[in-house]
């Protein structure tokens, strides 16, 4: 049998889901997987037990949680043959979203069970991983107002988690209504960029802001290369303008915005910075080196599908 572990973080998504995560354990084993269900209270834990997990010679990790907890046990598997799979039971599940799995909801109670089913005679694949002054990330590092609005937000409560989005938007624009953009320098390519800006991105896949935003359209895992974002402006008015022009799909052509494609960007600045790093908030002090390591982690891909988000076949 192919061994695995699958790891709980019971304080991810809406509701308690341990019942449901026990019935996708079921689902692993009857297609031949022999698994171990833990359970996580924290980063900590999360990493620890990924990383016995790989000791022992597991062939995967499958993670019950949210993005930050995807986040937290990929980036414990880069460089490992151990393989990263998805049962998505988290508030926001951007990484499953964009890998074509069905989320856990209310109303989609069996999601898990499915998610498994999928995963369990998946293909596996190697995707990129980029690294922020040394802290890797699977899915985006945010600096500025997003890292800000982050930190406001965590963490939520059950009942916060229940009204995510519109918590993010009220508790968002409180937070932003006197925000003061960041005066930047960016070199990259060959080139310099400085202005002030809302936001820098360093993103490794489509989506953004909790699954909300289609940032950006065209990206790929495993090209060896992130997008980057610079959005420019000054005021909660620009930042606004600069969110509905995302969900329009206009942004892709704003002046004020600056879009590219790098394996290496320096980013500079004068002050300690708000930051997000796979949706957890945190602090970071300039100079950035944003690198990515090329294919560093294996993940598990459903075999019934090939996401638009890989560039090989």
């Amino acid at each position: 049998m192919r061994k695995a572990r699958l790891i709980y973080n019971p304080a991810a998504g809406r509701f308690p889901a341990k019942t449901l995560v026990r019935r996708a354990k079921d689902v692993l084993k009857a297609a031949g997987w022999d698994v171990r269900m833990v359970i996580s209270r924290s980063a900590k834990h999360l990493h620890t037990h990924t990383v016995k997990a790989v000791r022992d010679g597991c062939e995967a990790v499958f993670v019950a949680g949210g993005d930050g907890s995807v986040g937290a046990v990929g980036t414990a598997l880069v460089g490992t043959d151990t393989a990263l799979g998805v049962l998505p039971a988290g508030t926001s599940n951007v990484w499953a979203h964009d890998m074509g799995l069905e989320t856990l909801a209310w109303s989609r109670w069996l999601a898990l069970e499915h998610a498994a089913k999928r995963l369990a005679r998946s293909q596996i694949r190697s995707v990129d991983v980029g690294v922020c002054n040394g802290r890797p990330f699977l899915l985006w590092t945010g600096i500025g107002l997003d890292g800000r609005m982050t930190g406001s937000l965590e963490p939520l409560g059950r009942l916060g988690k229940t009204f995510a989005i519109p918590q993010y938007f009220t508790r968002g624009v409180w937070n932003i209504r006197d925000w003061k953009s960041m005066p930047l320098r960016v070199r990259a390519l060959g080139r310099n960029w400085e202005d002030r800006y809302l936001v820098v991105i360093a993103s490794n896949i489509c989506s953004y802001a909790g699954g909300l935003f289609s940032l950006s359209p065209d990206a790929k895992v495993d090209d060896g290369l992130m997008d980057y974002w610079l959005v420019g402006g000054d005021s909660l008015r620009d930042a606004i303008v600069r969110v509905v022009q995302v969900l329009r799909g206009s942004h892709l052509e704003e002046p004020k915005v600056v879009h590219f494609q790098a394996d290496k960007v320096i980013v500079e600045g004068d002050d300690v910075l708000p930051m997000q790093c796979d949706g957890e908030p945190g602090t970071i002090e300039p100079p950035l080196e944003f690198s990515v390591k090329p294919r560093a982690l294996k993940v598990l891909v459903p075999d019934d599908d090939v996401p638009r988000l890989f560039s090989q076949s």
